[in-house]
């Protein structure tokens, strides 16, 4: 199979764990490449996810590597499978790669955890209030780009009401609730869906109020994606250039102790919706 010339950031988590895998085991990239029968160019471009693996293959690394948690060679070896196709591939070349990254992070996430201090997380956000944040960017997008990031971003929904549906909980700060993306009457439809998408049973929605003060994380949003194990969980952060995946152990046990404070310290379900709903009658 040819190089792929775009890999996802799936296809680059994978290559940084066999990397990972390869390194900590204190093996060469020449050793490796002699174990598998291929030259050192093709080991590099495997650990930069530009080449697939086989599972085969996978074994034979691990088995070399001393790795023996079957749960996360089982996980490694989800990942090396070909990709299935799946809703967003549509938009492939349309909308930038991080973006997909993202959809599909979400997608194989075993549970997800959203922090928000600005802006009511993508998942939960209605197309108006969407539409709003996407006419705000500069340089100013043209209103066929805007309908299209608008048309993914109610697509990117299907993964909170698909079979088997990751558990979701997001974290709202009151002044992402208070914004008025939009103007009032689309911040108002915006509230009343978060309290409706709150009463699924595989979503939570928490409140944090002005009144807790100081909080971890207060500069940004970031999203924790829980995968098949925790070696594989991933941080996603929003930035002006698009978004910044992490899994190295130290990002993630700080980002975890980021969401492990917020769900101590917010509003509870039910306190978080009456509190939505008194925000809803101050507009």
């Amino acid at each position: 199979m040819p190089p792929r010339t775009t890999p996802t950031q799936r296809q680059r988590r994978l290559g940084a764990e066999i990397k990972k895998l390869r390194t900590e085991a204190g093996l060469t990239a020449e050793f490796v490449a002699g174990l598998l029968g291929t030259d050192r160019g093709k080991i590099s471009n495997i650990e930069s996810g530009v080449r697939t693996i086989s599972p085969d293959r996978l074994r034979t690394l691990a088995a070399h590597c001393a790795c023996a948690d079957e749960r996360y060679l089982v996980a490694l070896e989800e990942m090396a499978q070909p990709a299935k196709h799946q809703w967003w591939h549509a938009y492939r070349g349309k909308i930038s790669p991080g973006m997909l990254d993202i959809v599909e992070l979400e997608w194989h996430a075993s549970s997800i955890q959203t922090t928000q201090t600005a802006h009511v997380p993508g998942l939960l956000q209605t197309d108006e209030y969407a539409r709003s944040i996407f006419a705000a960017v500069l340089p100013p997008l043209p209103q066929s780009e805007v309908e299209l990031r608008v048309a993914h971003r109610m697509d990117r929904r299907s993964v909170l009401e698909r079979e088997g549906a990751p558990a979701y909980t997001a974290y709202i700060h009151e002044a992402a609730l208070r914004m008025l993306f939009g103007g009032r009457a689309a911040a108002r439809e915006q509230l009343r869906t978060l309290i409706e998408w709150g009463e699924r049973d595989n979503v939570q929605v928490r409140a944090i109020p002005f009144e807790l003060g100081s909080f971890p994380g207060a500069g940004h949003a970031a999203l924790y994606a829980r995968g098949p194990v925790p070696q594989l969980d991933t941080v996603q952060l929003d930035t002006a250039h698009g978004p910044a995946f992490m899994h190295a152990d130290l990002q993630l046990a700080k980002y975890r102790a980021h969401v492990g404070w917020m769900d101590r310290m917010s509003l509870s379900v039910v306190a978080s919706r009456d509190f939505i709903r008194n925000i809803i009658k101050e507009l």
